[in-house]
């Protein structure tokens, strides 16, 4: 296969020379591939293929996403590359940026947006859930390149302790400059978790992807 052997990459749904689009799921702080795969079982999306990268030793980078940058690296750096050699994968195997879903809960959920932030094309969605871009208060936000329409869905509590609100509005914010179309969802009281309204926004997202995308 195409995709980097290199890659500690674990896959669920339709295989790749039959999927109609192809999500990447990256998991929490602590978290694992195998774990953040359920969510393909909760989705239901037979001709989807599900592709969930492992962080080295289950974290993604090793402080708060707000801290300095220069405190992630070189992790930071390493798991955007991890990233991008997932979608490198799919290109080789045909699936073009506007057939592929990024998808991510909290440090993932960060790192997802990150990466379409620095990376930006039209991809066929975003989901950010419990997360926001990366970096400290004030940090700059000239990304270059547009998200060209892709479709981002950002869910999160009002009180996470872990993503502050403030975070999360930026980072709407931000992401529309950038040319996304952006549903910003917070949810009154709810813990650091995935609720039901925000998995039927994702399948949304994915229906979007199968009703334009072709038969691979």
């Amino acid at each position: 296969m195409a995709i980097d052997q290199t890659l500690n990459v674990v896959r669920a749904g339709a295989p790749l020379h039959r999927a109609r689009a192809a999500m990447i799921l990256l998991h929490g702080r602590g978290a694992s591939a195998e774990g953040m795969l359920s969510l393909a079982e909760v989705l239901a999306q037979p001709d989807l293929a599900y592709l969930a990268p492992q962080a080295p030793g289950h974290s993604w980078y090793p402080q708060s996403f707000l801290a300095p940058f220069a405190q992630n690296e070189p992790f930071l750096t390493r798991a955007l590359g991890i990233v991008g050699g997932t979608v490198d994968g799919l290109a080789a195997e045909g699936f073009g940026p506007e057939r592929i879903i990024l998808a991510g809960f909290s440090q993932g959920a960060c790192l997802a947006l990150e990466y379409a932030a620095r990376n930006a094309r039209r991809f066929g969605g975003v989901a950010g859930l419990s997360g926001g871009l990366i970096g400290p208060e004030g940090a700059p936000r000239d990304y270059a390149g547009t998200l060209d329409g892709t479709p981002v869905f950002l869910g999160c509590s009002d009180v996470d302790g872990h993503i502050p609100l403030a975070r999360v509005k930026e980072t709407s914010r931000v992401l529309a400059t950038l040319g996304a179309e952006v549903v910003e969802r917070i949810y009154p009281g709810m813990g650091h978790t995935i609720n039901d309204d925000e998995i039927g926004q994702v399948r949304r997202l994915i229906v979007g992807v199968l009703d334009g995308g072709k038969a691979g």
